[in-house]
């Protein structure tokens, strides 16, 4: 089993989302984060006063999924959120050892 998480732009959620159901994935947790990469935010004018915005709101998508699907979800995950431009985000890709379905005791990939 893999853990996925990917950060992405807020806009793209609804692309996203719509293309892991496409391929059969729809257990995910959503969280709204901030944060930078290498872009470091950007400057802002409020009022005549210029300062910067260097925590930018993201999206969060974490999901555990079977080994062998992992690499159709990635592109599919990359291919919606892609829009070129810097900020696009990134997807961190880890190994679960177990996982365990609280209502009924399920174990492994049964428990996805």
């Amino acid at each position: 089993m893999k853990k996925i998480d990917a950060i992405i732009q807020p806009f793209k959620l609804d692309e996203v989302k719509a293309a892991l159901m496409a391929i059969g994935i729809d257990g995910m947790t959503i969280s709204e984060v901030r944060g930078h990469g290498r872009q470091k935010g950007h400057k802002e004018a409020y009022r005549g006063q210029e300062y910067n915005i260097d925590l930018l709101p993201k999206i969060k998508l974490e999901m555990v999924v079977p080994g062998q699907r992992s690499e159709e979800v990635i592109e599919a995950l990359a291919r919606a959120a892609q829009t070129g431009k810097i900020g696009d985000g990134k997807i961190f890709i880890s190994d679960v050892s177990e996982a365990v379905r609280i209502r009924n005791g399920d174990r492994g990939e049964a428990a996805l």
